[in-house]
């Protein structure tokens, strides 16, 4: 990887770290935040989203996504596990695309079938396409470790 593109895999790696951290923030700390309560709002795909919002699910549901947005925010900003972390991020940045959509609008009219949470995304799959945990990173010395030598999944997940 040249020195620009492992300038930009830094930089769009603390982007998108602060991104869930800030996420997280608002979400870990407020004990109104609820899951369910944002996913009933949901037009385009409301009947995927729908059974989500059972009051029973909730507790699991928010707990699921605050504390995910807070693991990929911390693996981004460390560098460690950036493969995985990234992946996750896809899924939710996905997860929050479909869910704002009234098509082919997502959240206002100014948004026509893409936002910024197709902007994140990519730039969540160019950190897992570049390695990006390797640069400034703990993966860079993850990968060094014998036990992730040793097993082809940890080697998957640390690059």
């Amino acid at each position: 990887m040249d020195s620009t593109t492992r300038r930009f895999a830094f930089a769009f790696r603390m982007l998108m770290a602060w991104t869930f951290l800030y996420a997280a923030s608002h979400q870990v700390l407020n004990p109104k935040f609820s899951a369910a309560m944002f996913l009933s709002n949901t037009k385009t795909f409301h009947d995927l989203y729908a059974p989500l919002t059972n009051p029973a699910y909730d507790p699991i549901l928010t707990f699921l996504v605050s504390y995910g947005h807070l693991a990929i925010g911390v693996s981004l900003l460390l560098g460690l596990a950036v493969r995985i972390s990234s992946l996750a991020g896809i899924a939710l940045l996905l997860t929050y695309w479909t869910a704002h959509m009234e098509w082919p609008y997502i959240e206002n009219h100014n948004n026509l079938i893409v936002d910024y949470h197709i902007v994140y995304a990519t730039v969540c799959l160019f950190l897992f396409a570049s390695n990006a945990g390797h640069v400034l990173g703990l993966d860079k010395f993850a990968a060094r470790l014998p036990l992730v030598q040793k097993h082809r999944l940890l080697r998957m997940v640390i690059g």
